[in-house]
């Protein structure tokens, strides 16, 4: 590796909104980087995934297609 060319790699806090915080690496200049959804928090990964019914859609969709 050519020396001075390379970002510096270093410890960085992340926060997310649910209140989770862990240490990561990174080489973005900043020291903390703020999350809106995390590990911790998404449904895919909690298991507890919402269907959001936004005026009847889903049930909509049922009565034009049959099911």
């Amino acid at each position: 590796m050519k020396a001075n060319i390379h970002p510096k790699y270093k410890d960085i806090h992340v926060i997310c909104s649910c209140g989770n915080t862990f240490t990561t690496r990174s080489t973005s200049g900043k020291t903390e980087i703020h999350l809106d959804v995390c590990s911790a928090c998404h449904p895919f990964y909690t298991g507890k995934q919402k269907i959001v019914d936004t005026a009847g859609r889903i049930d909509k969709f049922r009565r034009r297609y049959g099911k």
